[in-house]
Formats: structure tokens, sequence, C-alpha cells
């Protein structure tokens, strides 16, 4: 926990830049994502933050991308995993929440009007912005969340 807040109190690198991931259990079976572009100017590292799922990790690169490119991309990667029922850790998750309770609250009859709702609320999100304000510092969680630590006997 203490290594994620650590994550989020680091100033913005645009060579480092920091990522959150969440799965979500919704599914578009026709959707399909243009590829992007390649950029000139990819980042030396890449810092994920994520849940500790067993796809989580570099491994799960062997397993889509040859040894050469999984390599290289495992490498660029600096992981931190949120903690066992620490998932409100996860900057993502806080975001998928509140779309979920904002928009997406109730029975939405088809793609069309899902991709409605979703891009208003998007675009209201990107007017005002709520950024996540981190006041649970290292400090608080040795205290409050002193069951979590070992316990050390002498």
């Amino acid at each position: 926990m203490e290594d994620v807040l650590d994550v989020y109190k680091r100033p913005y690198d645009p060579k480092r830049p920091q990522v959150c991931m969440d799965e979500a259990s919704k599914q578009l079976i026709e959707e399909v994502r243009e590829p992007l572009a390649p950029q000139p100017a990819l980042p030396e590292r890449i810092v994920l933050v994520l849940d500790n799922l067993n796809t989580h990790g570099k491994a799960s690169l062997y397993e889509a991308f040859p040894p050469p490119e999984a390599k290289r991309l495992a490498d660029k990667l600096e992981i931190h995993y949120t903690p066992k029922h620490g998932s409100w850790l996860d900057m993502a998750e806080i975001e998928l929440a509140v779309l979920a309770g904002q928009c997406l609250d109730r029975r939405i009859p088809d793609i069309e009007t899902l991709q409605q709702e979703v891009a208003a609320w998007t675009a209201e999100r990107s007017r005002n912005p709520t950024p996540v304000n981190w006041r649970f510092t290292t400090e608080d969680a040795r205290i409050k969340l002193k069951r979590l630590y070992p316990s050390l006997q002498h």
C-alpha cells in the first residue's frame, strides 16, 4: 500500500508516465478499435499501477508476443500492485466506479444510447475534472491500517 501511495506522490514525468489499470466486467462483442499510429518518442519506462491478479504480470507478455518483443515490453514496465483488498488505491477503479454510479446505474437499451451517454458523461467529466486528492498519507495508513502490518514479537 505504501508503495502505491509513494507512486502517486511522484511529480509528472513525460518520460515515465503513470498508468492506472483496472478491468471491468462489461464487454461489447462487436467492439473494434482502430490501431493507434506509432509514436516517435516512446517513454523510457511506464509506471503501471494495477491490482494483483495472476494475469497482471510480465509473464503474460510472453503468452501474447514473441520472446524478444515480450522482453522489450517487460523491460519498459515498472509495475506497482495494489495490495489485496486495496482496490480503493487504484485510481482507474475509482473513476470506473464514478462512471458506473453516475452514468451506468440504469438499464440502457442499446449500444447507441450507451455510446451517447458515456460520451456526454466523459465530456462533462473533462470540463469539470475531479482529480483524486490523496489525503490518506503513509503515516495515516500505518495508524489506521495497523492490522495489515506485521507484528514483531521479541
